[in-house]
């Protein structure tokens, strides 16, 4: 179970849901259940304590909205594309879109289709797509709400369910297209050009996914050069505290590509944690040995803040928890790897190398 950027400021997660994931040989069942139940709840806690302002306050404010590419595009349609479930799927109109991600909505209205979208998944926060109907009960989607607004098209990824719903829409001859989810930065081109050949407009993705490669590598340009040698370790924890869910990430928590090209060393992934998620405990922190802890702002809120944080047993131990530095995107951007991962990365990278870092 791997937990994914797309979590609602206001309410669980979509796109890459814990809850309709299903369960890994290597996970354990009662971990899956905690987060899954934890998400279901409400995805972000009932922490008092705001995250406090990150140097990057400006590039939180611009991730709020998605930035469109310039002059509307023209599709050449119909297409015929393959679906990562396997099957053929043909779109001869992009009238009513319905994209069933926030990470996929995010990639329309960047493409410059958001005129276009007719509803949004929980997940889908930036402000262009707020006031859309949303499709989803909680994570699971409804065949109803989507079938009422007759979409054209309807975009998925392998995470959306339930799979009884897809095959509904699905039944009622829309054209509905299924992508690989992302797992990191080396997604981010393959999912902007899947959508844009879906949408019939290949090179506006050829144009944004050059776009936001650039800038992602004009951010890395800005990582200062480490004085002694040394790579700062960050741990990335997700944090429920009103659900009492305390997970330290690993390999395949979905932040390691991040972190990486951050310039930093994903301290669960170094320590030896090859899974996903791990029940934090004081141990595995040590081992972990992180310089600062990388949070989704929900979570980071919802034991406290930073002085809940360290009450957690294990951080106040850790480098981090002594130094009571903290890195906080919003859970909506996170982990998203789309044409906003510029901007999350500039946040993790000005947070991580300011003086002292946040929470001081």
């Amino acid at each position: 179970m791997r937990i994914s950027q797309d979590f609602a400021p206001t309410g669980p997660d979509a796109a890459t849901t814990a809850r309709r994931r299903p369960a890994r040989g290597r996970a354990a069942a009662a971990l899956t259940a905690a987060v899954a139940f934890a998400l279901v709840l409400t995805g972000c806690g009932g922490g008092s304590d705001a995250a406090p302002k990150s140097a990057s306050a400006k590039s939180s404010a611009d991730a709020d909205r998605v930035e469109p590419l310039a002059g509307a595009p023209a599709p050449k349609l119909p297409v015929t594309v393959d679906s990562a479930d396997g099957k053929k799927v043909t779109i001869d109109s992009t009238d009513r879109i319905v994209p069933l991600t926030g990470s996929l909505s995010e990639i329309v209205f960047t493409l410059g289709f958001g005129k276009q979208v007719v509803a949004r998944d929980i997940t889908a926060t930036f402000e262009q797509a707020e006031k859309l109907p949303v499709v989803t009960r909680a994570h699971d989607v409804s065949a109803e709400s989507v079938l009422s607004l007759k979409p054209t098209i309807v975009l998925a990824d392998t995470t959306t369910g339930p799979s009884e719903a897809i095959d509904q829409v699905r039944d009622a001859g829309i054209p509905l297209l299924v992508v690989e989810p992302a797992k990191g930065l080396d997604d981010v081109g393959r999912r902007i050009d899947t959508v844009a050949e879906a949408l019939g407009v290949p090179s506006a993705g050829t144009e944004l996914k050059e776009r936001t490669e650039k800038r992602i590598a004009d951010v890395q340009k800005s990582i200062p050069d480490h004085t002694d040698g040394k790579k700062p370790r960050v741990a990335f924890l997700y944090l429920r505290g009103s659900a009492s869910v305390y997970l330290l990430g690993g390999a395949e928590s979905g932040a390691s590509s991040l972190l990486e090209a951050a310039g930093a060393v994903d301290a669960g992934k170094e320590s030896g944690l090859d899974k996903d998620f791990t029940a934090i405990t004081s141990e595995a922190l040590a081992k972990a040995a992180p310089d600062a802890i990388l949070l989704m702002t929900k979570g980071f809120e919802s034991v406290g803040g930073m002085d809940g944080l360290v009450k957690i047993p294990g951080i106040a131990e850790t480098p981090a928890g002594m130094d009571r530095r903290v890195v906080t995107v919003d859970d909506g951007v996170l982990l998203n790897y789309g044409p906003r991962t510029d901007r999350v990365l500039t946040e993790i990278v000005e947070q991580l190398y300011a003086k002292g870092g946040k929470g001081q």
